[in-house]
């Protein structure tokens, strides 16, 4: 009993049970190891005997008995995540555009991955070890960005603060303002996108798609930010839920994907004229409450790719700040419409290229 130990519940851990402070903290021990050991009395909460489903708070003792090698939780061992290099410490460094005590704001570029996956090595949550602090508690994601999607990406510094973001993002009581140019102009100045969104089937989860019968809710809002003649059009967009995909698979079903989605809008996604063909798709502004009172509100620049399609197209970024400081009015509906109607209204010259 001389080998046992004894841990300190810190601040980060306040409030949870006694069984996620092992799997946060000794992923090593079995739930049934600490089960046992709860019922024999040999796992105390500040001298006392503790129920695995207990709640502890920050400053209490936990004592854990010796760990015998048969106790061990049997199973493949995680992979362990690559340690950051000097380089990349400094360059997830440079993405931050807002810190506090609660969490940070990135502008994540596009074609980093948020989270990794089977071919996914290099992501952003990998190199979240970078801006460990002192202590080397890493941030933790609360929400995501698609791989080619960019823009403000919010983290949170303790899992307290996780816990309250994620809650807000779920509530939807944090507000998302996307830009987007898209292929053609709608034909009102705003809208709402009410089109329940599924995994399409035979794509392995990887695309979504519009069904009215199994799809989840999903619903947009889209305010016209300016126009180039019936060519392309700059929009601010608002998820007000937060569905796979939801701003690609639905800006494709209302006829106008976004330019350089060839995921959703196919070749029609891609337009000529040395218009980049990467997605043009950015998270521009996050505003959500903190932990610590009032509000995070942060706007994340445009990538370069981003920000000479809209001089090329003759857009000014003064006018999407102009649109974004004045009030919304009631949206009208916008339906899904066939891909056949995806280029209506845009002419097109004999060799196939459009034209404004």
């Amino acid at each position: 009993m001389a080998d046992a130990r004894t841990f300190t519940v810190s601040d980060d851990d306040d409030g949870i049970r006694l069984d996620r402070w092992f799997r946060r903290n000794q992923p090593e021990i079995s739930f049934n190891t600490v089960s046992r050991w709860a019922r024999t009395g040999q796992l105390r909460l500040d001298g006392k005997r503790v129920a695995p489903g207990e709640r502890i708070a920050a400053g209490q003792e936990i004592r854990v008995p010796p760990v015998e090698p048969e106790q061990a939780r049997r199973g493949p061992a995680k992979p362990r995540r690559a340690a950051v290099t000097q380089e990349e410490a400094e360059f997830v460094r440079s993405l931050v555009i807002h810190e506090d005590a609660h969490g940070l704001v990135l502008n994540k570029p596009p074609g980093l991955a948020t989270q990794g996956g089977t071919k996914t090595t290099n992501h952003l949550d990998r190199l979240l070890d970078g801006l460990a602090d002192e202590a080397g508690n890493r941030p933790k994601l609360v929400h995501r960005l698609d791989k080619d999607t960019s823009g403000a990406l919010l983290v949170a510094r303790t899992a307290r603060a996780a816990a309250f973001f994620s809650k807000a993002f779920s509530g939807r009581t944090a507000r998302k303002v996307y830009w987007a140019l898209v292929v053609g102009v709608p034909d009102s100045p705003e809208g709402l996108i009410d089109a329940p969104l599924a995994k399409q089937p035979g794509t392995g989860g990887e695309k979504m798609h519009i069904d009215a019968e199994h799809g989840q809710t999903a619903r947009t809002r889209w305010r016209l930010i300016d126009r180039a003649g019936n060519r392309a059009a700059w929009l601010e967009l608002q998820p007000l839920t937060g569905r796979t995909h939801q701003l690609r698979a639905h800006m494709a079903a209302i006829g106008h994907p976004i330019i350089g989605d060839g995921k959703y809008g196919g070749p029609d996604s891609f337009l000529t004229g040395g218009i980049s063909r990467k997605l043009h798709l950015h998270a521009r502004r996050l505003k959500i409450d903190s932990p610590g009172g009032g509000q995070i509100d942060v706007t994340a620049g445009l990538p370069d790719h981003f920000a000479q399609s809209l001089d090329m197209l003759g857009f000014d970024i003064a006018e999407g700040e102009r649109i974004a400081a004045t009030r919304r009015g009631p949206p009208a509906p916008a339906r899904a419409r066939p891909r056949r109607e995806t280029r209506r209204g845009e002419r097109r010259s004999r060799g196939g290229k459009p034209r404004r």
